[in-house]
């Protein structure tokens, strides 16, 4: 029986960093040198004998670089291989830590692909000692290529736990087990027996039943983040709709409270303001679990709530759905779904 095909699609990252020694975990970002996507592939040899590896380098950069328009080519390539490539098994993504929980979630909503499109990444360069680089690309490969993976929305792998799209974040600045799957648990494992296990799957709406198509896009609306703090007051947010106003643009706003969502006065007065001049404002939660609900009080001022979506992963689907809509309470659905 012939080996599966994997398309593997890299952008760069810490998976491809070169490092000046092997005593080096945190100056190759700095140095900024990338392995090509052959060269990782060449120290896994295992890859080639048990897959057929298509490959190639989109980007090269860190993922503090990679953006929306990223984003957007990632899901035009994804959605040309499943169309060109009939018989590759599933597409692989290498990309940087820093980011990567966003394009994940980006493409989990967006890619319209029947494949399985798994991304990963390292937390140590493949020129240190003891790096994680090689066995992830390995177990995203294995993934990728196993049937029970598509339908599942896009997966994520880091030491050998799976994840969904929408739940993970990154966790810990320098350890391998970074990836942290919310409250809500990882879905399986690529285990240490070279099976792909899975345990549970993700119930929210994804990919092929999401309305948010973005070929032949070169951008989507413009969505910032503020954060509340003790004592913050307004000037960010008005900073923000000053923008809006000084440059047209269509803006939205998510605002990262406390706890449940709440705000000092000042700072949600502000945000009560912005959605009376027309901005659509989501209230999100600092805390890394548990959700911000709606209230009687808050349906009166206008606001979108952001169910159990951390302030990064809100800002994406706020971005997607004002490319459908600019409903307030059609937006607030998409939260309560997908």
């Amino acid at each position: 029986m012939p080996n599966p095909t994997v398309h593997v699609i890299a952008t760069g990252g810490s998976i491809a960093g070169v490092g000046p020694d092997r005593m080096d975990y945190i100056r190759y970002p700095e140095i900024g040198d990338h392995l090509t996507i052959e060269q990782n592939l060449a120290r896994v040899p295992e890859i080639s004998d048990n897959f057929n590896v298509i490959a190639e380098d989109m980007v090269s950069v860190g993922s503090t670089a990679i953006g929306p328009a990223n984003w957007i080519a990632l899901a035009e390539r994804i959605h040309a291989i499943d169309r060109d490539e009939p018989d590759t098994a599933g597409i692989v993504i290498t990309h940087g830590t820093a980011t990567l929980e966003e394009t994940a979630y980006f493409l989990h909503l967006t890619v319209k692909a029947g494949k399985p499109v798994v991304i990963t990444g390292a937390m140590r360069p493949p020129t240190s000692i003891s790096t994680d680089a090689d066995l992830n690309l390995l177990n995203a490969c294995q993934i990728a290529a196993t049937p029970e993976s598509a339908g599942m929305g896009v997966l994520t792998v880091l030491n050998n736990e799976i994840h969904c799209a929408r739940e993970v974040y990154k966790a810990n600045t320098l350890r391998v087990e970074t990836f942290m799957p919310n409250e809500l648990g990882f879905l399986g494992y690529a285990d240490s027996d070279h099976r792909v296990v899975f345990y549970r799957r993700p119930y929210r709406k994804h990919t092929t039943d999401t309305p948010f198509r973005v070929d032949g896009m070169t951008d989507l609306p413009r969505v910032d983040i503020v954060h509340a703090y003790a004592g913050a007051d307004g000037m960010l947010i008005d900073a923000a709709r000053a923008h809006a106003d000084r440059t047209g643009q269509r803006i939205g706003l998510v605002v990262a409270g406390f706890g449940a969502g709440t705000f000092p006065p000042t700072f949600i007065a502000a945000a009560e303001s912005a959605v009376a001049g027309g901005m659509p404002v989501v209230l999100a939660s600092r805390s890394s679990a548990g959700r911000v609900v709606m209230t009687p009080r808050k349906d009166e001022q206008g606001f979108i709530v952001s169910d159990n979506l951390m302030p990064q992963k809100a800002r994406i689907l706020l971005m997607l759905g004002l490319t459908v809509t600019d409903d307030r309470q059609a937006i607030q659905q998409m939260f309560y779904e997908y």
